[in-house]
């Protein structure tokens, strides 16, 4: 397929490319078994504490290198990171299952990763229940045994059966329940389909119950569709702006390009997840596309070409960079990321997180360096026609000390709640859709301070903007401009000295205390750090005001 092949020989210019400010950068956070968090055990203050540091250190980590969604885990195999009144709290919380961690692991999440500007979307296990020693250890508290009617066994597994009513009721109360009491920004459908070999599934019962004689294989689409239905049209009632996505296995069906060979959404495991982006039943999908060359590349043309508007993430199975897996190069996954914004789609996914923080094979080098080289921001949910919010009013800029202190007047609330984001340029007015501009992509409060150190660039010129639950952004105010008769204000800079002028540096009061030809040189070894009134001397003798700056 030379369209695809020639792919394999993109050079390492090509990597390093504009970067959008619009783009989801998520990644799958694993609970199950703690094989990415937690791995510490909350049996103690001190166990508590240490796993709440250990997430703690990988949200920072997430936010350092430019992420901005975090599919965390909720629901594993018949059990929960949250207290539930329908299913008990997981094992790899306290080693115990059932047992109580001490505190609510979901709410720390959310308000930890609200903090660093990151979405927390509640990962969902739907259809799975757990193999023999799972189900055993959650005893009592199990589906199997609180409502069998809806479990089968099938493969030495137990799984909730699609074809009964009453699995559809049961995974939405679970997503209502986490939906109505937790801030989360989004509902994430994990194996949402029937297991592997699912044409032996043995739902033959159910099947003559409820199958009023349709085919088979469509029955059994329409009861996963039935599922995925239900979810979205719940939660949307209960807060719209929560999005609703799903990871189907990442060939949807054979393609006119290449075939899929026998595994597939749509025949072998009955997704039909294209349809639910037709219908609106689903924000966004993250397909599993765990896959190399030819089995990557066709795929996701096709569903960037069924996309129907709503958001495509492809996941890449970054694990497979791992010499004990199957060890990838890093190229195999460089190319799809390149390849997944060339196309238009709508941002990466990586399985999982602990490949992504380790930096297997290079990865997280990669993508600081390279293709998340500036923050970006989930995409506004277009099509929900939501206004933009008001603007904030009230702009207030000072310099005190070396702190930048910035405040402004709050838009007008709407439903879910307003946040604003912080950009910074050396240009007036300031670029808010070019992303080296963006420094804050999420803040609750109308008042922010920069201490002297902690800004990106230096820049001179502020501006702010409100941002609704759908992600849909106000135009900028500018918290400062150019003014005659205020400083230009270098923050951490100094300004350009033309030839043959000199620098005069003067203190806050106004008192000189340099004059310099040399500022990079003489101000840090003559005077140091401090806030200062800087002038330029013209060979002429006049003297023109040049800012103030904060070292």
């Amino acid at each position: 397929m030379r369209i695809l092949i020639s792919l394999l020989f993109i050079s390492c210019s090509l990597l390093i490319q504009a970067q959008p400010k619009e783009e989801i950068r998520a990644t799958w956070l694993t609970t199950l078994g703690g094989m990415d968090w937690p791995a510490r055990k909350a049996n103690s203050p001190q166990g508590i504490e240490a796993q709440k540091n250990e997430l703690i250190r990988q949200l920072d980590a997430l936010q350092a290198a430019h992420f901005n969604t975090v599919l965390f885990q909720t629901r594993l195999r018949g059990d929960v990171v949250y207290p539930s009144a329908y299913e008990t709290f997981a094992e790899s919380l306290t080693g115990h299952t059932g047992k109580n961690p001490g505190y609510d692991p979901l709410q720390f999440a959310v308000e930890e990763c609200h903090k660093r500007g990151l979405e927390l979307h509640a990962w969902l296990v739907c259809i799975p229940i757990g193999n023999k020693r799972q189900v055993g250890l959650l005893g009592k508290d199990c589906v199997v045994k609180k409502q069998p009617k809806l479990c089968k066994q099938f493969n030495g597994s137990w799984y909730l059966d699609p074809g009964n009513p009453g699995t559809a009721e049961y995974l939405c109360q679970i997503a209502k329940e986490i939906v109505s009491r937790y801030d989360v920004d989004g509902i994430h459908l994990d194996y949402i389909r029937y297991p592997e070999q699912g044409e032996k599934f043995p739902d033959k019962d159910t099947y003559r119950k409820y199958g009023k004689k349709q085919e088979l294989k469509q029955w059994r689409r329409d009861n996963i569709t039935h599922i995925v239905r239900r979810i979205y049209t719940e939660v949307k009632r209960l807060k719209p702006w929560v999005k609703v996505s799903s990871s189907p296995i990442g060939k949807f069906n054979d393609t006119r390009r290449y075939s899929s060979f026998g595994w597939n959404a749509y025949e072998t495991v009955y997704q039909d997840a294209q349809k639910w982006l037709n219908e609106g039943i689903q924000d966004a999908l993250f397909p599993m596309m765990y896959f190399q060359g030819n089995h990557f590349y066709p795929f996701a043309l096709d569903w960037k070409e069924n996309k129907n508007d709503r958001w495509i993430i492809p996941g890449l199975g970054i694990y497979f960079l791992h010499p004990k897996e199957q060890d990838w190069k890093i190229d195999e996954i460089i190319r799809q990321i390149y390849f997944s914004r060339k196309i238009g789609l709508d941002g990466q996914a990586y399985f999982r997180n602990k490949f992504v923080l380790s930096n297997t094979k290079g990865i997280l080098d990669e993508l600081k360096e390279n293709f998340y080289a500036y923050p970006a921001v989930v995409p506004p949910m277009r099509w929900t026609k939501t206004p933009l919010p008001s603007q904030p009013t009230q702009p207030s800029l000072t310099v005190q000390g070396n702190h930048i202190q910035m405040s402004w007047k709050g838009a007008e609330n709407q439903p879910g709640g307003i946040y604003y984001r912080i950009y910074t340029s050396d240009a007036y007015p300031v670029d808010i859709e070019n992303a080296r501009n963006l420094v804050i992509t999420r803040t609750d409060s109308c008042r922010y301070t920069f201490i002297s150190g902690t800004s990106q660039k230096g820049s001179i010129y502020w501006a702010v903007t409100a941002v609704n639950r759908f992600g849909v952004e106000s135009t900028p105010l500018a918290l400062n401009a150019p003014l005659k008769d205020e400083p230009t204000i270098l923050y951490g800079r100094l300004p350009i000295l033309p030839k043959g002028y000199t620098l005069i540096v003067s203190e806050a009061t106004g008192i000189e205390i340099l004059r310099t030809t040399q500022p990079k040189k003489d101000i840090p070894r003559k005077i140091g750090k401090g806030f200062f009134r800087l002038s330029l001397l013209a060979p002429d003798g006049s003297i023109t005001p040049a800012g103030v700056t904060v070292f």
